[in-house]
């Protein structure tokens, strides 16, 4: 199966929304935070350092990652938002996402990628995903999220 992976246009929008609704990971507040995120990597708002990928096949938008250089740091990115249709998961999309990601970092020079996650059960696949593509933990704040919902980070030196 070919993947392709390319820059994120306005057009692609609602599908990408409807990804992230349908892969029952998020909670509504969150689907604002992901459009405002996507929107303001589309506009290249002044100020924005978002960068914005859309994975398709054949055509059908069917995962994006959207990354970019953490504030204040010096060659740290944030990898903010990964979602995959899931009807396309378990076919490596999202690995191929997380490698694309990484290799724009290393080639704007960036040193570091860091992933933040919720540790609730949930989200027990989605830490091992990380683990799996190299990414170790490298703290956890408790009840960040929610009572009994920690907030775990994951990193993973790039280049």
């Amino acid at each position: 199966m070919q993947i392709n992976i390319r820059k994120a246009a306005a057009a692609d929008q609602s599908v990408v929304m409807d990804i992230i609704v349908r892969t029952n990971f998020f909670r509504a507040v969150e689907f604002d935070i992901a459009r405002e995120v996507f929107e303001d990597a589309i506009l290249l708002n002044p100020g924005c350092n978002y960068q914005s990928y859309v994975a398709e096949i054949e055509s059908k938008v069917v995962g994006w990652v959207c990354f970019g250089e953490t504030p204040c740091t010096i060659g740290t990115y944030d990898i903010y938002w990964i979602a995959v249709d899931p009807d396309y998961q378990k076919q490596h999309i999202g690995s191929q996402l997380l490698t694309f990601a990484e290799k724009e970092i290393a080639s704007q020079k960036g040193r570091l990628s860091v992933i933040e996650t919720s540790g609730s059960e949930k989200y027990k696949s989605t830490q091992q995903f990380y683990i799996k593509n190299g990414y170790h933990q490298a703290a956890c704040v408790d009840d960040f999220y929610a009572p009994a919902d920690p907030k775990l980070i994951f990193t993973k030196v790039i280049g």
